[in-house]
């Protein structure tokens, strides 16, 4: 149900809902816009009917207009958004500090506006929002990994992760996990044929607006394999969906080392068409 409303009061029959909708299923030509009954099914769900009414006459989902952020010139200049993204390093060394909830919150909600194929929204974020979280996390890891190399169940082209945990449980160095005080796990079902690029575009949102408040990110392609190879029932551990596919992990916290320039790019890569 699209629950299509129009608050004729403040509609200006503009026609803009029914230009912009990617289906055209919008009937702006009568007067006060709507939706014939039929059309309703081929709603793609992207809401830019209501983003780009001029006026906030539109409503659709029983989304209220006034509750959407209105666009104007507070936006980053196109020079500090590209500082941002030259100046971004992988973080591996964090300080013990916490992020505090409502920060990591107001992260998370951003990521939900990252784009996603065919509007489907399927993307799960799983995040530990407190050190004793990540914790446990670390350990139920860490346990895994020990068992399974006891018991000769991890492949030897997999043999560096139990010296992974050896170095943790003898030295209490951290490789995994580079004592960061928060973990991150985007995932989505897989049968979702777009869900795996889903879920990086929304990490990639998420992790831009932490650089931006100081906050440092490493994407951990090491945890990622031992999620998907070495110990797979790990995913359901921490309230993953077995039927889900895991996008990519993250690391975040406070970063502990200082950065006072940028690298120096290896060169683009490009074909021209």
């Amino acid at each position: 149900m699209l629950d299509f409303k129009i608050n004729e009061d403040q509609c200006t029959q503009c026609g803009m809902c029914s230009k912009e909708c990617p289906v055209l299923i919008i009937n702006g030509k009568n007067g006060i816009p709507e939706i014939k009954e039929g059309k309703e099914k081929n709603c793609i769900k992207c809401q830019h009917c209501l983003a780009v009414c001029p006026t906030g006459a539109l409503s659709i989902f029983g989304k209220n207009p006034n509750d959407s952020l209105l666009l104007n010139s507070e936006v980053p200049s196109a020079d500090e958004l590209e500082r941002l993204i030259k100046t971004r390093r992988s973080v591996r060394r964090f300080k013990k500090e916490a992020v505090n909830p409502e920060t990591i919150n107001k992260l998370l909600q951003t990521a939900a506006y990252a784009p996603t194929g065919h509007n489907k929204n399927q993307v799960l974020l799983s995040v530990t929002d407190s050190k004793e979280r990540l914790a446990e996390v670390r350990n139920l890891v860490y346990d895994t990994i020990k068992q399974l190399h006891s018991n000769g169940q991890l492949p030897e082209k997999l043999g560096m992760y139990g010296n992974f945990q050896q170095v943790w449980e003898t030295k209490g160095i951290d490789v995994l996990f580079r004592d960061a005080p928060h973990l991150l796990i985007a995932s989505a079902p897989q049968k979702n044929s777009n869900g795996v690029a889903d879920g990086v575009i929304s990490l990639s949102y998420f992790e831009l607006l932490a650089n931006s408040m100081g906050i440092g990110t490493l994407w951990n392609g090491f945890l990622k394999e031992v999620f998907e190879k070495v110990a797979p029932e790990l995913k359901t551990k921490i309230g993953i969906p077995e039927d889900h596919s895991i996008s990519y992990m993250m690391i975040f916290g406070y970063s502990a080392v200082k950065f006072s320039r940028s690298i120096q790019s290896e060169g683009l890569n490009l074909n021209r068409i």
